[in-house]
Parts: structure tokens; sequence; C-alpha cells
């Protein structure tokens, strides 16, 4: 028996990763998280019945306590809770689906617990990449990703001793999001509604915001920097509308092998928790005779802007990978609120960038004070 930790139960990834372990015999539930949705978590804490149930948000405490009473369930609650949680000694892994610079310091918890890490939360590496990987090597832990691109890549670069020694080029794929195609002027009055509207995949609001913007491709730019170690001139993008493509990696003898799948995320959170077995899974099988045509398109950098600022982020290092997700994050927030401009984000972000102070060899403190300066530089300029 295999025992999975789901930080952000209530998410997109989370009740995923909850479907994943109630159909794949040897997988238990041994805590969950979520943050405001107690309902929810209700739900899930009664039919898994982990062991701890965590709530972030401290205001719902006494009411999840008192709705769980009734089980075995012991109720947690706020940092010290899913610090607890991200840590417990009988969990093999812990999926980590909580979304933003939030999922850092529960991240670093499991790291040092020397959990299996199955990384759903981008940020994490993206703010403190360099942290986190010295992490991995204290421990011994490893991170096997959850995002569908980066575990496409793994899976055509796993089980290869010179895999990384002879990859050429990463190909990370992208959907355009719901606005591909579209140019500056014609993206000036779209809505919150507009953008949330993506062609392909159900997910979260903000990582929604995010592909709209090309910014969610751009922090897997930096992700796959660090997971796999190809320097950023290596890693290139390229839209691919029909998401079936998860990614490719192209040697140095020119093959270029690649992990077709339906756009399900089933497939690579199940493979975060099972590598390096595969298990059957049924449901959402890939026909290549019904899928259509595989087409593959430049991203329009010019338009998309936050792509570009991603790749220069990543090049410069340091902390401005961490103002630039700092500074998206509350973008993001500010136009779902109806505050800015869905073009806006991109203008707060660079100017954000472009103020910020790079503090070199950063610590976590360092991390966490420029996540701050980013948010409150954004919120200035409202």
């Amino acid at each position: 028996m295999r025992y999975v930790t789901i930080l952000g139960s209530t998410g997109s990834i989370g009740t995923q990763a909850l479907d994943v372990i109630e159909s794949t015999p040897g997988l238990s539930v041994e805590a969950i998280s979520g943050h405001s949705n107690i309902s929810l978590l209700e739900a899930q804490a009664r039919k898994f019945l982990p062991e701890y149930v965590c709530t972030t948000d401290e205001t719902k405490y006494s009411d999840l306590k008192t709705r769980l009473s009734d089980t075995s369930c012991r109720v947690l609650c706020g940092e010290e809770g899913i610090l607890n949680v991200a840590s417990l000694p009988k969990s093999d892994t812990v999926i980590t689906g909580i979304v933003g610079i939030a999922g850092l310091k529960p991240t670093l918890a499991a790291i040092n617990s020397k959990k299996r890490i199955g990384l759903a939360n981008k940020e994490t590496l993206v703010t403190a990449g360099d942290i986190v990987k010295e992490a991995c090597r204290k421990t011994g832990s490893e991170i096997i990703p959850v995002d569908s691109e980066h575990s496409a890549i793994f899976q055509c670069m796993e089980k290869r001793a010179d895999a990384k020694e002879n990859v050429k080029r990463i190909l990370l794929t992208c959907s355009g999001g719901p606005f591909f195609g579209r140019s500056l002027n014609e993206l000036k009055n779209v809505t919150k509604s507009d953008a949330l509207k993506h062609p392909n995949w159900d997910m979260g609001a903000k990582i929604t915001i995010d592909s709209a913007s090309l910014m969610n491709k751009g922090l897997e730019v930096i992700e796959a920097f660090h997971l796999f170690d190809v320097p950023f001139e290596n890693i290139k993008v390229l839209v691919h509308r029909q998401s079936i493509v998860h990614s490719m990696v192209e040697f140095c003898d020119n093959a270029v092998l690649a992990q077709l799948g339906a756009p399900d995320m089933k497939l690579p959170i199940q493979y975060a928790i099972t590598y390096p077995n595969r298990l059957p899974m049924t449901g959402n099988e890939l026909d290549l005779l019904t899928c259509g045509n595989l087409t593959f398109e430049e991203p329009d950098r010019e338009t998309f802007r936050c792509l570009d600022l991603a790749y220069k982020a990543g090049k410069t290092g340091h902390t401005m990978p961490c103002v630039l997700n700092g500074a998206n994050e509350e973008a993001v927030f500010l136009f779902l609120s109806g505050k800015i401009g869905f073009l806006d984000i991109a203008e707060t972000v660079e100017a954000a960038m472009q103020a910020h102070k790079i503090i070199e060899n950063p610590t976590l403190s360092d991390i966490y004070d420029c996540d701050k300066w980013a948010r409150e530089f954004v919120k200035s300029k409202i």
C-alpha cells in the first residue's frame, strides 16, 4: 500500500488526484488539505477517511472540526497545520496541488521529510528553484512532475542514464489558450469570462488566465530549466492547439521523442504516484484515427509578451523569477477582480521587473521578501 497526501485537494489537480486514487488499487489517502471550500473538504474526508484534514483558512477551522466530529479524521489548520500534513511519516508521496507561491513552504517541508513529490505547483521551482533542488540533493527526495508537459518530457527522458547529456532541445507544447490568433487591438477589451474559456483544459481560474496570457508557458519554461538542467536557449515553445502531443525531446542525433495522450491530467497524476510502474487506466483513450490533424506553430511573442518576460526572468535568475511570479499573481488577481485589463498584466509584470533590485543567491527569507515587494509594487500602480 502506498499512502498519499494531497495538498490542495479541493482544486482541479486535487480532485483529479482523488479520482485516481479511488480507481487505482494499492493507493490510500493519508491526508488532504484545502483552503476555504470546507463543504467539499468535508465531503472528501467522509469519502476517503484520511487520518488528517487541514484547512489553511483558520477562520474555517472550528466549522470544519464540528462537521467532522463524528469521524476519526484529525483536523488541523493554518500554516502550521499544512506543514505538519506535508511531513507525515506514513505518507510516501505528497501531491502539491496548491496554487502559487503558497505551495513553496509545504513542498520544502515534504522534501525535508524525504517524500516523493508529485509536483503540480510550478511556482515552487520558479521562485526558489535552486533552494528546492539543494534540499532534494540533501535529502534524496525525488520530484516527479505532474504538469502534463513536464511529465511528457520526464517520460521521454526516463531510464536513460545518458539522456540529459544527449538532449539537443526540449520542445514544450502550448495550447495557445482562448485568445490564440488575436491581435493586441482585439485583446484590449476582453473580459474575465472570455479569458476563462480554455479550449482544451478544465483548470482553476488563475492558471487559466496564465494560459490565456502565455505566462503559464513562461513559468513552465523556467520549471523545465530546473527539472531537466537544459539551458533556456534549448527550450523551445510550440503552439499545439490540439493538446495531444504533451511535449517532445529532441536528442543530439536529431531523433525526437514525443508523449501523446488525450488532454487529461489523470495520467500524469497517476504516473507521478506509481512511477516507475505503469498501471492500467480506464477512459480517455487516445484514438489517432479520430483526433484530427496535429499542428504546430510559433507563439506570437509580440502580442503575448508574458512568454518573453518569463524567459528574461529565468535567464537573469536569482530573485527575478520570484518577482515575475509575484507580480503576475497579483496582476491576475486584479484582472479577475475587474480592476485592470487583460493587457495590463504584462505591463505591470514588466514594470515590476524593471524596478526590482536583484538579490544574488537569495535565502528563503529573501524569496518571500521579494514576493511581497512585487505584489505591493503591482498594487501601487492601480
